[in-house]
């Protein structure tokens, strides 16, 4: 089976570990076990709870108290509707290879993450992407979707916020698309992995507006544990059955101690969520300002999610500019056209606060020395 060489993730595995200042990283700044600990109530009890786990397999589906925990994100759903897997990109990877089949149609919009587009090609399936424009403030042109939906259209794939650009596509536009699915009675996958933190009002999960829709989330995003590994789909439970019986091939379980740390960040997202919110806000307004300085930079500002697609006015290709940038100033970005787009490369402004000022700093500089 041939599948696309993964842009994003193939970037990050070459030149992430040697950066000096990595402004392309798109989790919120990743929490230490000790600060996570200290979160809950009684951190010496967590310590000698984790010391005592026995490592076997533990709770093939997930512990209780994560799917639990997961459930208290969605507005309708109970623990049955949620199925752990090893990251979002597992849970991304797990429904395709569950719901999809050779000769089906799949829809992605894009720019996106390269899963939700290369998985089902992979499989044989036929995909057709509705291109999100950057002059169109990456809005979904719902009119083009619903003429690229037909009768053989067994899934649309959505992410939202939106990687690269953090756009979110707002409750209306979603019932739009649920409206388009329904029709046609096809699935939706959506990628949900920066929900949570959008500032203001709380962006509704497809699997809360639709029978047929599917929401995949993960800690690594918002909860800022990468390190664990855990993601999940959240979804009805003839989808959850479906998805399990093919799991039973990817993934027997998730991590016994990953899943008891899950749950103690469930159990605690109130004060993680208003941690990364203020962090969020105050480092967006960073970039924010530093575009607004650069006359050669300009963007679509992110209204939700942890990162930003840049489009630069130099004479220069993306890659050529990410690399030049990583080799003359020890910046790392991510280039445009991992994501299909060209004049444009992705950063991420929720790690830590100082490495994206000096990454933009250099950042500046770069682009005035090769203008």
């Amino acid at each position: 089976m041939k599948i696309e060489a993964f842009g994003v993730e193939e970037w990050m595995n070459k030149y992430e570990k040697g950066a000096k200042y990595n402004i392309a990283e798109t989790c919120v700044e990743s929490l230490t076990v000790e600060q996570l600990i200290n979160l809950s109530d009684d951190p010496e009890n967590k310590i000698t709870e984790i010391k005592n786990i026995k490592l076997d397999y533990g709770d093939i589906k997930g512990s209780e108290g994560f799917k639990k925990g997961v459930s208290s994100l969605y507005n309708t759903l109970s623990p049955e509707n949620i199925l752990p897997s090893h990251g979002a990109s597992g849970a991304n990877f797990l429904v395709m290879y569950s719901l999809v089949e050779a000769d089906d149609e799949v829809i992605s919009v894009h720019p996106t993450y390269q899963q939700l587009y290369s998985i089902p090609e992979s499989f044989g399936a036929k995909v057709k992407k509705l291109e999100l424009k950057y002059e169109d403030n990456y809005s979904i042109d719902l009119k083009k979707l619903r003429g690229m939906a037909n009768e053989n259209t067994k899934l649309i794939a959505i992410n939202n916020p939106n990687n690269p650009s953090g756009v979110v596509m707002g409750e209306d536009i979603l019932k739009a698309i649920v409206e388009i699915a329904s029709d046609v009675d096809a699935y939706i996958l959506a990628d949900e992995v920066y929900r949570g933190l959008s500032k203001g009002k709380k962006l509704p999960a497809i699997a809360d507006l639709y029978e047929k829709g599917i929401s995949v989330g993960s800690m690594s995003k918002i909860f800022s544990l990468a390190g664990l590994r855990i993601g999940w789909l959240a979804a009805a439970e003839e989808i959850i059955d479906i998805c399990q019986l093919h799991r039973d091939y990817t993934t027997i379980s998730n991590g016994k101690i990953d899943d008891f740390l899950s749950v103690i960040a469930l159990e605690n997202k109130d004060k993680i969520f208003k941690r990364n919110s203020i962090k969020l806000e105050k480092q967006l307004a960073i970039l924010d300002q530093w575009v607004e300085s650069e006359a050669l930079v300009e963007y679509v500002k992110p209204n939700g999610g942890t990162t930003a697609f840049l489009n630069y006015k130099i004479d220069l290709d993306s890659e050529t500019f990410s690399k030049k940038l990583y080799y003359e100033k020890g910046v790392l970005t991510v280039p445009g056209i991992a994501f299909g787009r060209e004049g444009f490369i992705r950063v991420g402004f929720a790690g830590n606060k100082q490495e994206l000022i000096n990454g933009l700093k250099l950042l500046k500089e770069f682009i005035h020395e090769n203008k």
